[in-house]
């Protein structure tokens, strides 16, 4: 162990811990001991302090106990006469400096002064922007936020994204890069990876946020790239994204540390990347996440440390960046990301996607405005759909790209119309089946190009093509380049040949339109006679299990996996293409209680997949063995007892609940592979399907409901209210615009003769 790593380490870590207790007696002097200390929208309080030491921190005065736990950690500063095994030191020291950061960090909401605010720039999908769906053209504010602290949604969010690997691992970014396009560079290395991005720190007082705004880099959770702040302690909130991936979904609980610890070494591939100078609290820093089993990589000459078991590769790294192999400086950028890559052995896929633009999952929420836009297809003044059929091997071109009928080339800036992407494939192993499974990876697939946004589906397809874009020369062939090249990639199992036909001419359009529409309506009528009755066969899904590792989700015709991504189709579709993937077929066997939904077959998987933790599984019902769930979940569904009845809040939903939790809080008794009855994960469009909790009375014990699932989902909710014999039956159901707790639940489902008041007791 390097004494002159310890020494810097443990003299930053007695800084940072002398400077948290200072804060902390001068604010609870100024403000009281009961003043309320929290992050935004997280039901984790503080999350390494809570993951470390299981203190729930609520208010200032409970601040105390936390730098009170640090100043234990902490040791003296090595003298310059004596050696000793300064490891355990080292990382005591950069424990309590993850503390002492997430203190003030806390302190800073408090005070206001987090999230840190910026002159002149905007976050993407940050408040400061109009709706993305809209025509509108924001003016920019003055005066922005960075990110600061990630609230659960967006950790959910990104979970399955985490768990299927479109998102191998995440890269702490702290300091500043030797010049504005090594900074892109490094970045967008990272995004091709598909590696979300965590950006802090400075020297010397410029930061990686600066030079990558100034390089006009679209920064936020649509990117990957999330900046939480311009100075280093800003990191903490990478740390406590760790903490909590490993109290969201590997079901651990606060006081669990060497647990939370040991989770984060073997599931979560992250990695420090120091910038520029390294002072004494980046080398604090880096102990606490060495403390994670997260090495760090230096671009500028330190001392090394070697590997003795706390993570898998080397601890600490030196790369300097002028003596990296390359023929210039970008060049040595794309190799440093390698060595980090490597370091911490991220498992990476990248498909090789020819097109002029970066490409890459982490662009798949960008949002193109009007003001960058070149030329958009579909929305509201043209259209353009997606049909994907398959073929004959001999009626099909592998590569063939063409485009029918004009270009935008005559179309003026900002400008829009009509497309028709129609792709033909062909393979020994397709099935008419999977038409609809691949036919949905188109959204996927186009999102990944930088300056192109994708939404919807089918035909009421949109796409915006940026200026930006095909300034670099992205022309309509693009798309079919995207096309042939991922369905290769994705689905190379089942698919030998890809065609693609980008059509603009307006007879031949229409022509392909109305055979799309005929398609679309076919598979809609198979996809309802599609239901748990007509099939012997549900599906395992087990990719979550890389972080959540005793749940099992159980996918059938009429039940949706619980993350919203994969249907019974898809996992059909995945068996075939891996068939010993995560997507294994369950032989149902003899029923054993057709009612609540018991098969031998799925009871057999479920404990043979929980390994042992869970017994059986209703597939029908939440009060008796509901299914578990990782947390990449779309919904909660909860008891609320006293109206004989069930809530369902989406994850986008930040309100209060008629439980007296918010859906973060919830969260945490729905995930992490615990089967507790009353309370149950789901896909939103499971709400629609006949066997939503058809055992417990099915979606007439509804009767309150994110205000967002309404919306969104308002034309499948009606179809639901109209099969129960109750076409008023959503305006029956509460939302948090008009109550938001039990005692105004009551009168208020009174009022509107809700159903479920009549209903038969459900305990």
């Amino acid at each position: 162990m390097s004494r002159y790593i310890a020494t810097r380490a443990i003299r930053g870590a007695n800084g940072l811990v002398a400077e948290a207790e200072a804060m902390v007696s001068s604010a609870i002097l100024d403000q009281g001991p009961d003043t309320p200390v929290a992050f935004p929208n997280t039901a984790y309080y503080l999350p390494v302090a809570l993951g470390m030491t299981g203190i729930e921190v609520e208010t200032l005065g409970q601040l105390s106990d936390v730098v009170a736990h640090a100043r234990r950690l902490l040791h003296p500063v090595p003298a310059d006469h004596q050696w000793t095994p300064y490891l355990g030191e080292t990382l005591d020291s950069g424990m309590a400096t993850l503390l002492a950061a997430e203190t003030i960090e806390a302190i800073r909401y408090i005070d206001g002064r987090q999230p840190e605010v910026m002159p002149g720039f905007d976050l993407a999908g940050g408040s400061a922007f109009t709706s993305p769906d809209t025509d509108a053209v924001a003016e920019e504010s003055p005066n922005g936020h960075l990110n600061g602290a990630i609230d659960d949604i967006q950790l959910r969010s990104w979970g399955i994204q985490l768990v299927d690997g479109r998102m191998p691992g995440f890269a702490a970014i702290v300091g500043c890069a030797k010049s504005n396009e090594v900074a892109v560079q490094i970045v967008r290395e990272l995004q091709r990876r598909n590696i979300l991005c965590f950006l802090s720190g400075n020297v010397n007082g410029r930061s990686i946020i600066h030079q990558l705004i100034e390089e006009g880099v679209e920064l936020g959770y649509d990117t990957y790239t999330v900046p939480f702040g311009t100075d280093t302690i800003s990191a903490i909130y990478a740390l406590g994204f760790a903490t909590r991936s490993a109290l969201t979904f590997g079901g651990l609980k606060g006081g669990q540390g060497r647990e939370i610890l040991l989770y984060n070494k073997d599931r979560v591939f992250a990695f420090v990347l120091a910038l520029g100078e390294v002072d004494d609290l980046k080398y604090a820093a880096a102990a606490g996440a060495i403390n994670f089993g997260f090495p760090v990589i230096a671009d500028t000459v330190i001392p090394q440390i070697l590997p003795t078991g706390v993570t898998t590769y080397e601890h600490v790294v030196s790369m300097p960046f002028n003596e990296i192999d390359g023929v210039d400086d970008l060049e040595r950028a794309e190799r440093l990301v390698q060595k980090c890559i490597e370091v911490r052995g991220v498992k990476v896929h990248i498909a090789d996607v020819p097109v002029p633009v970066p490409y890459g999952s982490a662009f798949e929420g960008e949002v193109v405005r009007k003001a960058d836009m070149r030329v958009e297809f579909g929305g509201k003044q043209s259209r353009a759909f997606e049909y994907l059929r398959m073929a004959e091997l001999d009626k099909v071109t592998d590569g063939k790209i063409e485009v029918v009928g004009p270009d935008f080339s005559e179309i003026e800036p900002e400008g829009h119309m009509d497309l028709g992407i129609v792709v033909d494939v062909a393979g020994r192993q397709m099935e008419k089946d999977f038409e609809p499974v691949l036919e949905r990876q188109i959204h996927y697939f186009v999102n990944g190009a930088s300056g192109i946004q994708h939404i919807g589906q089918r035909d009421i397809a949109w796409i915006r093509l940026s200026t930006k874009a095909t300034d670099a020369g992205f022309r309509l062939e693009g798309f079919g380049k995207i096309l042939h090249a991922r369905f290769h990639a994705d689905f190379g199992a089942i698919v030998d040949k890809v065609q693609v036909t980008l059509v603009t001419d307006p007879p031949m359009l229409t022509e392909l339109l109305n055979e799309a529409r005929v398609a679309y309506d076919f598979r809609n009528k198979r996809l309802e006679d599609l239901t748990d009755t007509a099939v012997d066969v549900f599906y395992s899904c087990t990719l979550c299990q890389s972080f959540a590792p005793n749940h099992v989700c159980i996918v059938s015709p009429e039940r949706l996996g619980l993350c919203g991504a994969y249907n019974w189709l898809d996992c059909k579709a995945s068996f075939n293409i891996n068939p010993t993937g995560p997507n294994q077929p369950i032989k149902l066997g003899r029923s054993v209680d057709s009612i609540k939904g018991y098969w031998e077959g799925t009871n057999e998987y479920a404990k043979i997949g929980s390994h042992g933790v869970v017994d059986e599984v209703a597939m029908y019902s939440i009060m008796e063995n509901p299914m578990t769930a990782c947390g990449c979940f779309e919904c909660i569904v909860m008891l609320i007892p006293e109206a004989n009845g069930v809530m369902v809040v989406s994850r986008e939903d930040t309100s209060m609940t008629p439980a007296g939790m918010t859906f973060s809080t919830l969260a945490g008794l729905a995930g992490g592979g615990i089967q507790t009855p009353g309370v149950m994960g789901v896909g939103k469009f499971y709400l629609a399907s006949p066997k939503f909790i058809s055992a417990d009375g099915g979606f007439k014990r509804v009767v309150w409901m994110s205000s967002f699932l309404k919306d969104s989902m308002s034309d499948e909710l009606k179809v639901v209210a109209d099969l129960a014999g109750d076409p008023a039956l959503i305006d029956r159901i509460a939302d948090e615009r008009l109550v938001t707790t039990v005692e105004e639940l009551l009168p208020w489902l009174e009022e509107h003769e809700h159903p479920a008041l009549t209903m038969e007791a459900i305990l």
